[in-house]
């Protein structure tokens, strides 16, 4: 009786999902919602009236409900339930049901649980559970390759039958791209180190424990840290040398990095360790691999650097929770104490070992996460900005002739031809003309400078661009640690280096992103103008505002108000960190480059910018209402039916901002420039 009951509510609730889901109304919605909570109640009365209970189950993404009639029965026969439940809908996950561990949710926090636990000591009704399993690990032979740490111990199901691996980003420490670095932002990429590089890693680390064992000293290796430098530290306090730097260094404040930035910095540090030259332990490298691909994400506060000795005080909230200290965040788990977390994922809280602590804080990695960032999404503005300004050109009644091949080879700056290139691959060509171009009486014989100059203005902002991308990946790819440890190429034994120097310190990377900064901002500077020239009646010859009934409504009045005030911000930012220093640790560190502020500044000009240009370009596509019937080129007309598709005309004054976040949206994903692209050969860009 009750599971034909149970049965009845499912179908109905299944068939009222459907029939709700068709509605928009908040009325409809409302009344779902209310039924649903009724429904809810009623199920769970029944189950308790029943002494039946109803546990849901995750297995590998898989979500499965469970009623449990006899709660005296173990867990092991609550994840044999599942398991069958999954076959039975053709889902084939080959696992050992003895092998089970379960982790129960219950609010923010989670518990591991054992499958031979009773079910009515440690669950309720409606609980979720996730089903864990432990691997047994075969004793390793001699010359075996390393395990890794996830492998001992998975806390993964593993994957149905024919489920492609997860894409794979090699790190060599001397390769890491851009366009690499950003594709391991959102965890689809996993990261895997080299067989040559560990065997680098080897070496170098065995120069450290050659200098121990011979009682030398060598500064980061067995000395104190900066003005403490002077003091020598006994063999035996070694590895709380290396937890008391990490631990130290944690003072960090304000608001936390995001995930994705967190995942550079990680991917960042990986990589320049496995450069070979920090003397780091293998073994710790292999963990912050582990940690990468499990998403194992330290809480790190934006503020606390000056860029030198490096990123210290962000890259120790970094360390602390490969040690299983502070906070960390995982898909598995949220928000949690970080050896809860790493648990949870398979991992155990890392044990430093000589030199590791001093190897994880040393370097730049905080600048480059945050910088790399502010270029990528950079790259996009400018490109947006070009398209832009050629739909602007066109309702403008402008001219291409200024963008003729034969002008920018007089004046053979590369960025400048490439702009003017993109350019002529837009505007109105024997290729792709332009009814407008073509029909509307041109008033006047030369544009303006904001139009006419874009090659000569966002051409310098282009090979700025290209410059700044050279910085950051020379910097991806080099040891930034201090001392740096030196294997000679004869390898005889004492044949090797350990020098104390100064590549950890910030003033590449904080100059590059000074110069982003000030190329990003004159995007906006531009794009400012040419919104006041759609704007005004009197520059565009078309309706104040650009909507019908102006002075009833107000059209995009505001929206100019809102760019100007953008566009002054970024002035204010523009001001170079990098020219500023502040001498820190007892005078020792008498120079800084203020690089962290250099990359945070750089990140929020170009979001500006994101949102300025997509004011622009709304107010762009506004403009072209008014020239129908006519059209402007076919690229430029699938950018403008992209827009729409998401973002309607301005017939009369509405809520603007979400229309603005929209197209923010298709500018940060740049989906505007990839549909003009499918009109075109080849990037005229890069």
């Amino acid at each position: 009786s009750y599971y034909n009951e149970y049965k009845s509510y499912l179908r109905t609730r299944m068939s009222t999902a459907m029939v709700w889901k068709s509605f928009e109304h908040d009325t409809m919605r409302s009344m779902e919602s209310a039924m649903e909570e009724r429904e809810k109640v009623k199920m769970k009365s029944l189950r308790k009236v029943l002494n039946i209970m109803c546990v849901h189950v995750k297995i590998q993404g898989f979500n499965i409900a469970v009623p449990v009639v006899n709660q005296l029965q173990s867990l092991y026969h609550l994840a044999r339930e599942a398991l069958q439940r999954l076959q039975d809908s053709g889902i084939d996950i080959d696992i050992e049901c003895d092998q089970c561990y379960f982790k129960k949710f219950h609010r923010d926090e989670f518990y591991i649980i054992k499958s031979s636990d009773i079910i009515k000591d440690v669950l309720s009704d409606g609980d979720l559970v996730e089903i864990l399993i432990k691997q047994n690990t075969p004793k390793k032979l001699k010359n075996q390759p390393r395990t890794s740490e996830s492998d001992k111990f998975s806390m993964e199901v593993p994957s149905p039958k024919n489920t492609p691996r997860p894409p794979l980003i090699e790190i060599d420490g001397q390769s890491l791209d851009l366009d690499s670095l950003m594709a391991l932002s959102d965890g689809t990429y996993k990261i895997r180190i080299k067989e040559e590089t560990l065997y680098r890693l080897g070496q170098t680390r065995q120069v450290v424990k050659d200098i121990i064992k011979q009682g030398l000293v060598r500064y980061g290796i067995n000395t104190g840290y900066g003005i403490l430098s002077k003091v020598v530290i006994e063999d035996k306090e070694l590895e709380q040398l290396s937890y008391n730097v990490v631990r130290s260094h944690c003072v960090g404040v304000g608001e936390p990095l995001t995930q994705e930035a967190v995942r550079r910095m990680l991917a960042l540090r990986i990589n320049v360790l496995s450069k070979g030259a920090s003397g780091c332990s293998v073994e710790l490298v292999e963990h912050m691999v582990d940690m990468f691909n499990k998403s194992c994400l330290p809480f790190i506060p934006a503020q606390g650097t000056v860029g030198a000795s490096g990123d210290l005080c962000p890259l120790a909230h970094l360390a602390i929770g490969i040690i299983g200290e502070g906070r960390m965040w995982s898909p598995l788990t949220e928000w949690g104490n970080a050896a809860d977390v790493l648990r949870a994922n398979g991992l155990q809280p890392y044990k430093l070992q000589v030199k590791d602590g001093i190897s994880l804080i040393n370097g730049t990695q905080f600048i480059c996460a945050i910088g790399s960032e502010a270029l990528d999404r950079a790259r996009n503005c400018l490109r947006t900005a070009v398209i832009a300004n050629a739909i602007v050109l066109d309702v403008l009644e402008g001219h291409v002739e200024a963008f003729d091949e034969r002008v920018h080879l007089a004046r053979p700056h590369p960025g400048q031809g490439k702009i003017a290139a993109a350019m002529r691959a837009l505007c109105h060509s024997k290729k792709y003309p332009s009814e407008m171009y073509e029909k509307i009486e041109k008033h006047d014989v030369q544009d303006p400078y904001t139009i006419r100059c874009l090659p000569q203005v966002l051409g310098i902002t282009l090979d700025t661009l290209n410059f700044v991308a050279n910085i950051l990946e020379t910097e991806f790819n080099s040891a930034t640690d201090n001392p740096l440890v030196f294997v000679q190429k004869n390898g005889q034994p004492g044949d090797h280096d350990v020098i104390s120097a100064g590549n950890f310190h910030g003033e590449y990377p904080a100059k590059a992103l000074d110069y982003l900064a000030i190329a990003a901002h004159e995007i906006g500077n531009m794009a400012e103008r040419r919104i006041e020239r759609l704007v005004n009646p009197t520059m565009s010859k078309l309706p104040a505002f650009l909507v019908e009934n102006a002075g009833l409504n107000s059209g995009f009045m505001m929206a100019h108000v809102t760019s100007a005030a953008l566009v002054s911000e970024n002035k204010t930012l523009c001001f170079p960190s990098s020219a500023d220093t502040q001498t820190t640790s007892a005078g020792k560190e008498d120079h800084v480059s203020m690089g962290g502020w250099s990359a945070r500044k750089a990140l929020k000009i170009v979001e500006n910018l994101e949102n300025v240009l997509a004011i622009e370009l709304a107010c762009a596509c506004q403009a072209l209402e008014f020239r129908r019937p006519y059209h402007t080129t076919a690229p430029l007309e699938a950018v403008y039916n992209l827009v729409r598709r998401e973002v309607e005309p301005l017939v009369t004054d509405r809520y603007l901002a979400d229309d603005f976040k929209i197209i923010q949206g298709m500018i940060r994903r740049n989906e505007i420039w990839k549909t003009a692209m499918t009109f075109l050969e080849e990037d005229p860009l890069w």
